[in-house]
């Protein structure tokens, strides 16, 4: 027997994350008993377990449940706390290593203040640093840090941890996050430089909706850093940003998440550089908006090498990557001084020519002017959604050897993987997973390469189920929520169609809004932590409150019939071709939704006990299926709304009078023969088609629908040389042309959401073994159909 995959909060040994309850995790492996009999946790303030501060004894039986066990501890600011668990099972037991978690400053004031540069050009990208003696040997140091837009960290010349992007994306006028590094093994006797290089980003860059906006949350750079370093003799120093630090220009000239990066390596990173400092002022922020992080790391996750090196009919040069991917290339170069290497980057040949219409206003580029050394070139503040990048200035003979894919995500476990005998269906698999891996940096995008890379909740909705069955994302979405439930403190528990919402104050769309109730329900349902229904049920409760009212407002007829809602967006069956809502009435959609959540809010109020409130949301959501079948039914059990989304919804739902389940079923499998065994469904019944055609018996549609390979299909893509699932069922024409360019990105994970379908009936495995209210695979059901 052995235990492993220990994790706080399911994250592998945390620090300073904001943990306010921490809960504990792991994995038995290698033992043939079936159950644990009885387990043991203990907490210590110390590594070799003589400061223990929590022994839970041998309790018997499920007492200490290995998917969420809470210690009931109270935790102290900047303090590591170690913790391990013995398990019991029928004839062997088990000790696991020792796993720990450290606070951040939870309530501590903060002595350092916010500084940014003193200079009228707010545009230079400066190296903010400070010089410091330490008298001796440091035991234990942490750095408390903050940048904005974007930080790079260095002690003593080296990069501190392995990160990229911190702070990271969220609603930076409700919270701000702040990182811990232990920085100790970085630190010397006698003199220390620290030195924090910062870029636009998300904060000060152009980010957001149509084209983006610059500056939206703040115009200047600022940083705050406080260090907390114990000496050998048990002294405590504090080094802190203030008026005494100093700034000069970095080699980074320019930075933006959309447009790219221009690095000047001619500007040398010494520090100080002679003539070229200037002071540092402080600057009004507030720090009681300085939270604890929630953002998991963001990192080189995996490095691919080119495929090829393609000299395209239009004279170019241009490397295929093989796989559409996020991230960079990082290149070594001898390029004489002043050379200008320019890296442009795209998804797409078109008539074998690098192109990049479809990335609208996107630059998407790098520019590397050289000093005349060698040098390894990568950009620090952007980041790219690609397959193929142009090359251009290259001196000499370009190798791909001289090249590497470096592939970016926020760090997560792989926990889910299928594999066919369908090598077509392996490839959609793999689409959907290198779509998730893609767009979960940081937040869940809805594409990471034009202009526009924003959290949309539609997307997130659709595709959460199939994202808890990949990778381990409990603290992915629950850092997503939060910002979510921040954002809806400012429009009244409407959701925002992105989040964090940035320039686009619009919400309250159904299916995209309803990421509210959808997202924390799947991931406890998957995960079986009840921390994500309390961190977010007043969100929950605040969008079906919202959806209420704005019923009342228009007489109180429990449907949701008002506002502007996205429909089954990119569907196929629009009466209007040139319509991208589809054909299933919005009205329709909204008040499922409206049913839906509210179900979903009683079911997460009686998981916490709270039995009024799952009376009162009980309630009306019972009240919004009779009104739909009022509305929709006729007395026979004919719904009004013959559309593929519109049964599947109904279905999947449980939308239907009870005796006309029947006759709804057989209309779903007559709508489909009517559209030649071809799905026609968009992002909201797209996620749910084969899942209802398995669940009424009609398992062979399912496989039909997955197994069609020509338009629409999920394998017409896969066909055409996808790597990543596109926006649209037909974002590619036959011929390979693209078939649009004002919206159409080649890596949008919305339709990969079948993948949730092949696990649960096509491989069979679900979290739960039916309606009795056990979550986390406790009660497995394996089922393969």
């Amino acid at each position: 027997m052995k235990l492993t995959h220990l994790k706080t909060n399911h994250i592998v040994n945390p620090l300073g994350f904001a943990i306010e309850k921490p809960t504990f995790s792991w994995i038995v492996e290698d033992t043939r008993d079936k159950v644990q009999t009885a387990a043991q946790i203990l907490v210590s303030c110390d590594g070799d377990f003589e400061q223990i501060i929590f022994d839970s004894g041998k309790v018997d039986g499920s007492g200490i449940d290995s998917l969420a066990y809470r210690p009931p501890i109270s935790l102290k600011p900047r303090t590591r706390y170690f913790w391990k668990v013995r398990v019991w099972g029928e004839t062997e037991s088990a000790e696991s290593g020792t796993a720990w978690f450290e606070t951040a400053k939870l309530d501590e004031v903060w002595q350092a203040e916010w500084i940014t540069p003193d200079c009228e050009d707010n545009r230079i990208h400066p190296i903010l640093y400070q010089h410091f003696d330490l008298p001796s040997r440091a035991v234990t140091a942490r750095a408390y840090i903050c940048g904005l837009g974007l930080y790079h960290f260095e002690v003593n010349g080296k990069k501190v941890g392995d990160e990229y992007f911190t702070p990271y994306c969220n609603a930076y006028d409700q919270w701000i996050q702040y990182q811990t590094f232990d920085i100790t093994d970085q630190l010397t006797v006698g003199s220390n430089l620290v030195s924090v290089m910062l870029g636009n980003g998300w904060y000060k860059g152009r980010y957001g909706a149509n084209g983006g906006s610059i500056g939206f949350y703040g115009d200047r750079f600022a940083l705050i850093c406080e260090m907390h370093i114990t000496l050998e003799n048990g002294i405590e120093l504090i080094v802190i940003t203030d008026p005494s630090w100093k700034a000069q220009p970095s080699p980074v000239i320019e930075s933006d998440i959309f447009d790219g990066e221009t690095y000047d390596a001619r500007i040398e990173r010494v520090v100080p550089l002679p003539g070229k400092t200037f002071d540092v002022k402080p600057i009004e922020i507030d720090t009681t908006r300085l939270e604890a992080r929630r953002s998991l790391p963001v990192c080189i996750n995996e490095e691919i090498k080119p495929m090829a090196v393609i000299h395209t009919p239009a004279g170019e040069t241009v490397l295929d990557m093989g796989q559409n991917m996020t991230g960079w290339v990082r290149f070594r170069t001898r390029a004489p001084a002043d050379t200008r290497i320019h890296l442009q980057f795209g998804e797409v040949l078109q008539e074998g020519n690098f192109f990049r219409d479809n990335l609208r206003t996107a630059k998407a580029e790098y520019i590397y002017i050289a000093d005349g050394t060698n040098a390894v070139a990568e950009p620090y503040f952007t980041f790219y959604g690609f397959r193929y990048v142009k090359v251009s200035g290259w001196v000499g003979d370009l190798s791909v050897g001289d090249f590497t894919g470096c592939v970016v995500y926020s760090q997560m476990d792989t926990i889910g993987e299928i594999e066919t005998s369908n090598e077509k269906v392996n490839q959609l698999f793999k689409n959907a997973m290198w779509g998730q891996k893609g767009n979960f940096l940081d937040i869940p995008s809805d594409c990471p390469q034009r202009d526009e890379r924003l959290g949309w909740s539609g997307d997130a909705q659709i595709f959460s189920g199939t994202a808890c069955f990949n990778m381990d994302v409990d603290a992915f979405f629950s850092k997503y929520t939060y910002d979510l439930g921040k954002e809806q403190s400012k429009t009244g528990g409407m959701v925002p169609y992105i989040v964090p919402m940035v320039n686009l104050s619009r919400g309250g769309s159904s299916a995209w809004g309803d990421v509210a109730t959808v997202m924390p329900w799947n991931v406890y349902e998957f995960y079986g932590d009840i921390g994500i229904l309390e961190q977010q049920f007043e969100s929950m409760c605040a969008w079906v409150d919202y959806i209420r009212d704005v019923d009342e407002s228009s007489g109180g007829r429990r449907l949701w019939t008002e506002g502007f809602h996205f429909g089954d967006w990119l569907a196929l069956d629009a009466s209007d071709p040139t319509s991208r809502k589809g054909g299933t009435p919005e009205d329709f959609i909204s008040s499922a939704f409206y049913c839906y959540s509210a179900r979903l809010v009683a079911r997460a109020a009686a998981v916490l006990g709270k039995m009024e409130q799952a009376d009162t949301y009980g309630h009306l959501s019972a009240e919004v299926k009779t009104a739909i079948q009022k509305e929709y039914f006729t007395s026979t059990g004919r719904l009004a709304i013959p559309t593929q989304t519109g049964y599947v919804l109904a279905l999947f739902m449980d939308l239907i009078p009870d005796a006309h389940r029947e006759r709804v079923k057989n209309d779903l499998i007559a709508r489909l023969d009517k559209d030649n065994t071809h799905l026609r469904t968009g992002f909201v019944g797209t996620p749910y088609l084969c899942r209802v055609l398995s669940a009424i018996g009609a398992n062979d549609l399912a496989y039909k629908l997955l197994l069609n390979e020509d338009f629409p299909s999920w394998l017409y893509a896969i066909n055409l040389g996808a790597t990543t699932i596109w926006e649209r069922w037909n974002s590619l024409n036959p011929d390979g042309s693209i078939s649009s360019t004002g919206m159409n990105s080649l890596n949008h994970y919305a339709y990969g959401s079948i993948v949730e379908w092949m696990y649960r009936d096509m491989c069979g495995l679900n979290p739960s073994s039916g309606n009795d209210g056990v979550t986390g695979f406790r009660h497995a059901r394996i089922a393969p159909k």
